[in-house]
């Protein structure tokens, strides 16, 4: 049970903090300049929770990692589900009260309009880019991602700088990417403000369930192969 309300607190901070950075931080309208300050809040949000959380789960604070950590055989698909369930509840808590601290606003604040930093695409969102570009990149970004984390912590010896490997990783993948979708990568972050905001961003939520699914289970395939007969 602590492995799960660690992935909930996990998945909430990351939520959280990486999206308050487009709504609170206000970065969102200056981009591509303010992709980095949503870069860094989202990277250094996960290389956090790696150090804090890390030692009681092995902090995954994503269903695409538990996804690929069971296809390369380091969890059971029981344990899986679990893992998945709390990281859900975790980014519908981390969105929740995000949305409470911005309905404090005093001069107002729009959701309908102004959003909750959810991910999307099409021809008004960020970049413009159509539903095939947006499933491509959230795979790939999402496969490099996975992997980066099952590599790092594939050996004892590379435990102890995880966290940076995985935090900056994710720094470079929304700068490459974010104009695309908003950059996911990790379907508990897409679905709390989906939920919330509703609309076209729930509508659209299957994209950022199934491709970062896919990215992680060949991600886990990759590191099985990587990891030779050791692993199975």
């Amino acid at each position: 049970m602590l492995k799960f309300v660690a992935e909930a607190f996990g998945t909430a901070v990351l939520v959280l903090v990486g999206c308050a950075a487009i709504t609170i931080g206000g970065y969102a309208p200056t981009f591509p300049l303010g992709i980095l300050s949503v870069g860094i809040a989202f990277g250094f949000s996960i290389m956090a929770m790696v150090y804090a959380i890390g030692p009681i789960s092995g902090c995954h604070i994503n269903p695409a990692v538990t996804v690929g950590a069971t296809v390369a055989g380091r969890m059971s698909w029981i344990e899986a589900g679990g893992y998945i369930v709390a990281q859900a509840i975790g980014g519908l808590i981390g969105a929740l009260v995000l949305y409470g601290i911005l309905s404090g606003r005093l001069t107002g604040y729009d959701l309908a309009k102004q959003g909750l930093g959810q991910n999307g695409w099409g021809a008004e969102f960020l970049g413009g880019y159509g539903t095939g570009g947006a499933f491509l990149v959230e795979v790939i970004a999402t496969f490099i991602f996975v992997l980066v984390i099952l590599r790092a912590t594939a050996h004892a010896e590379l435990v102890a700088v995880a966290g940076l490997a995985i935090g900056f990783t994710l720094v470079i993948l929304h700068l490459a990417f974010l104009n695309v979708t908003g950059l996911s990568v990790n379907p508990a972050r897409s679905l709390g403000p989906a939920l919330i905001v509703r609309g076209q961003a729930l509508a659209q939520l299957w994209l950022f369930i199934l491709a970062p699914a896919i990215g992680g289970a060949l991600a886990g395939l990759a590191d099985r192969a990587l990891s030779g007969p050791e692993n199975g």
